[in-house]
């Protein structure tokens, strides 16, 4: 135990241990919330390569930008998994560790003897998720998923984009994501019963699924009114204003969320007599006039900068953003208050900025996450305290290229 484990406070998963098996997106993106939560990640990787996102370019001295941006606070071990004593060091080390997240294909656990059945036999308490492109069961279940695949799937992709124009996939990668997202909530509910029952669980954690979940209101429209609803660009389906509109200098999204913020708007673009205009007097009439609406309120955002108009908008309490790169997002002055992006130590690249925590617990301050390990960086700690095996041990699996 380092000097930083014996005195900082991880958060408030300190003390859970967890065994990762994941690798891409979707269950790394899982065990990275709950490295953030202060559990102790040990990743899993395979000899040669590691994680296939090790290889992933853009690099920075032969280390991938994919690999360090979702894999933070977490230890890498290098196993053989090939090997009957590579085997043989994954189920001990299942037997020490609360939870187990893996996201192969379903059956790949069970043909490597690792599935659920063999492991709870070990450790009763063990809490196994797996998170695959289409869960356990189901005629998709063994086909291979990507983020593009699950959005098409899942009626996201068909929403995405402009009007009139084909689908566009979202930017932001979702259909994988999903799987950090609803994978933890399985997890920290299943150790919550633990705590009642002493008994662990598996979790069937499906992409498609999640993204299904995620069509909230859209899906009651189509419900509702048995259509499907098209594609808005960044305008919304029944809320008018709402989306990007072309200032002097760029652009700037104007969001009329409720009826309440017309008038606002209204006194806005310094024509307060629209806020009575009974064409436009309620959300039905804006957006059968949507065209109309959208046309008054591009005559005032044009001939204005965006930071002009962000002025305006907000001394009138109107939602409003500019629309900022990634860069800009991340220097912005609320994501500096927030210490959204932080310096580590990672045992290449010397000091690197990575985006924090995004979970915070006011009153207990964590750590700057430990960086992204390298390949095996922590193959010999692992073994060592966690199963407690001797220098010549170790040095013996070295030797017979079990572990690296």
């Amino acid at each position: 135990m380092t000097e930083r484990d014996a005195q900082a406070w991880e958060g408030p998963l300190t003390g859970i241990r967890v065994l990762d098996f994941t690798r891409v997106l979707a269950g790394p993106s899982a065990s990275l919330a709950l490295a953030d939560l202060g559990a102790e990640v040990i990743k899993i990787e395979p000899p040669g390569n590691g994680d296939e996102t090790r290889t992933f370019p853009p690099f920075r001295a032969g280390e991938s930008h994919y690999f360090l941006s979702i894999n933070r606070g977490k230890k890498s071990i290098v196993i053989d998994l090939k090997t009957e004593e590579g085997l043989v060091l994954a189920k001990e080390l299942a037997g020490k560790c609360d939870v187990l997240i893996e996201n192969y294909r379903p059956g790949v656990m069970d043909r490597l003897g690792l599935g659920y059945e063999v492991l709870s036999e070990l450790n009763p308490g063990l809490i196994y998720c797996s998170i695959s492109g289409f869960g356990m069961d189901g005629p998709l279940r063994d086909r291979p998923s990507f983020d593009i695949v699950l959005q098409a799937l899942s009626g996201a992709l068909s929403v995405n984009g402009e009007p009139d124009s084909l689908p566009t996939k979202m930017g932001i990668p979702l259909g994988d994501l999903i799987g950090g997202i609803n994978g933890p909530i399985g997890i920290l509910a299943a150790l919550h019963e633990r705590n009642r029952t002493g008994k662990g669980r598996i979790i069937d954690v499906s992409l498609l699924d999640g993204m299904l979940g995620m069509l909230g209101y859209l899906a009651q429209m189509a419900f509702f009114t048995g259509e499907d609803p098209n594609p808005q660009g960044s305008q919304h389906q029944n809320l008018v204003p709402y989306g990007a509109f072309t200032a002097r200098d760029g652009s700037i999204i104007i969001a009329c969320l409720t009826n309440s913020f017309w008038g606002r708007i209204c006194q806005a673009l310094e024509q307060p007599e629209l806020s009575h205009d009974t064409r436009f007097d309620s959300l039905e009439k804006r957006r059968d006039r949507r065209d109309q609406v959208n046309a008054i309120v591009s005559a005032f955002t044009s001939q204005k900068s965006v930071q002009e108009l962000v002025d305006i908008f907000t001394a009138h309490q109107v939602p409003n953003a500019p629309i900022l790169g990634i860069q800009e997002a991340l220097s912005q002055p609320q994501a500096v208050a927030r210490n959204m992006v932080v310096e580590t130590e990672h045992q290449t690249l010397g000091k690197i900025p990575i985006v924090n925590r995004p979970i915070k617990f006011p009153g207990s301050e964590q750590p700057v996450p430990s960086a992204p390990p390298v390949l095996g960086q922590n193959t010999d700690q692992v073994l060592r305290d966690v199963l407690g095996l001797t220098p010549e041990r170790i040095q013996a699996l070295r030797a017979s290229r079990t572990v690296d």
